[in-house]
Parts: structure tokens; sequence; C-alpha cells
């Protein structure tokens, strides 16, 4: 077996979803895991299957003749690579951010997180209204994997202090539910 990611994009509409999933179980696909949303009258999506070698092939090209349905779709292999040998932490720190809107705000985190070598393993973004005056708020929510050398005290010290600059608030958690 091998397992293909999948990048979806396209004019959002019923039954998108279902012509995806049809094609990959008539190629003896089994769809493991994704992550999907609407965006601006977009369909946008990401998508794990499984699927035996022999398959493989002809999975890829069948998804590929979805294009005729306003789709556009990019296959990958999966390549993950070996675990290492050094610890890494079981629970993720799961991180949201909330302030008001204006351009620069993920820039920023985003490079406190790389510059620390955090691994961003869920990253969602969204503008609100606030409750009471109806400014447009920009909130965020990640979920994050540390490198052994940091700790989640001292990523959170320096993120706040990013935050304070920002004009934001920052909040931190260790549940690994997803956001």
């Amino acid at each position: 077996m091998t397992s293909l990611v999948l990048t979806v994009i396209g004019p959002d509409r019923p039954g998108l979803v279902e012509s995806l999933a049809q094609t990959v179980v008539a190629h003896g696909g089994n769809w493991l895991e994704s992550r999907m949303a609407h965006l601006s009258g977009q369909f946008a999506g990401i998508l794990r299957v499984q699927v035996d070698e022999m398959s493989a092939d002809k999975l890829t090209d069948a998804l590929r003749n979805l294009d005729l349905q306003g789709l556009t779709i990019v296959v990958a292999e999966d390549v993950n690579q070996p675990v290492e040998s050094t610890p890494v932490r079981v629970e993720p720190l799961s991180m949201e951010l909330v302030g008001s809107d204006r351009p620069g705000i993920v820039k920023q985190i985003a490079s406190v997180l790389a510059e620390k070598q955090v691994n961003v393993e869920q990253f969602q973004t969204e503008c609100i209204n606030a409750p009471m005056s109806g400014k447009t708020l920009f909130r965020a929510t990640a979920r994050l994997h540390l490198p052994p050398q940091l700790s989640a005290e001292q990523l959170c010290r320096t993120l706040e202090e990013v935050a304070h600059d920002l004009m934001v608030d920052i909040t931190f958690g260790t549940d690994d539910a997803t956001q």
C-alpha cells in the first residue's frame, strides 16, 4: 500500500466531496484524513488516501481528470520519514490569538515560530466582528509541536512579547483537541 496526499481547489458546489470520494473508492483507495473548507466561494482541501501501489497511477490519473468538473488537484506521494530517535513531545501546544485585524500579524507570529524551530501542525485564521464595537477582529488558532530543546514556557514568553507589540491576546493550552 502507498499513501497519496492530495490538494484540491475549485468552485464550491454540492456533491464535490462525493465525487472525490467516489473516485478514490472506485480505484480501491481508502480516505484516511482530510482538512477541507469553503473560502470565498471556493472549495479548498488537503487529504490523504491509501491505495494499493499497483492502482496508484490509475487513481492519480482519474483524480486529475476531475479538472473537467472545475477542480485542480495536485497529487504527491506521502513522504513520511522514519521517526527520529530524538524525543518528541506527546502533547501539542495549542495557541489562540485574538486582536484587532491589521496586516502582518501572521508574518510576525510565524517568524517567531520559525526562529524557534516550532512545527505548525494546524493553523486556522478568520476575521470576525467584535461583539460590542463591531470592529474587525483577527482570530487564529494553531496546534504547535515544539523541538525538544524548547519548553512551552519559553515559547509562551517569547510570543507574549510579540503579542504585546501587536496588541493582541494570546492564550495557550496543552489539550490536543482539533480546533
